[in-house]
């Protein structure tokens, strides 16, 4: 399914998808998937919030550390299943996860991915800015890549933790 989403949105949008390490990097810390029978339906991890610049302008806006924030990644729903819920399902489960690890949940997304960040904003997660990555891991990132940068608002957070 990843190659297909890779195929159908150019998301990961940085070069050819190598599943393994996409899937789970270092940084991993939990993953989920949704199943329709036998097929895959999505996916999304949760991940430490590493010295990104991304999770740096997350935790410069939520005046916390970045050790105390849990970046939701690799959510990305089969073009079959889309529509359906499953993409907002799995978002609210990795933030509950992460609230449950007493993280702070943020993600980042290519702005041209405009599906997703209609999801994001539709749940009312906080776009708190733009960042431009033009080299990834010292390697340029030809042409840069333009992310949104979003926070689940703490009123978000209280309500899930709060609720029954």
């Amino acid at each position: 399914m990843a190659r297909v989403v890779k195929a159908t949105d150019d998301y990961p949008p940085r070069g050819a998808i190598d599943v393994d390490w996409f899937l789970e990097p270092p940084e991993h810390v939990a993953a989920w998937v949704a199943e329709d029978g036998a097929s895959v339906a999505g996916h999304v991890a949760l991940h430490s919030a590493t010295d990104y610049v991304t999770t740096r302008l997350a935790s410069d806006h939520l005046n916390r550390p970045r050790s105390t924030l849990g970046l939701i990644a690799r959510l990305f729903v089969a073009p079959t299943h889309r529509g359906a819920g499953v993409g907002s399902a799995l978002l609210a489960r990795a933030a509950t996860a992460a609230i449950e690890r007493d993280l702070h949940p943020v993600l980042d997304v290519a702005t041209h991915l405009t599906g997703a960040v209609s999801l994001y904003e539709s749940v009312g997660w906080e776009r708190v800015g733009k960042v431009v990555l033009d080299a990834w891991d010292g390697v340029p990132v030809e042409p840069p890549l333009s992310l949104y940068v979003y926070v689940m608002p703490l009123q978000m957070g209280r309500a899930r933790t709060t609720s029954p």
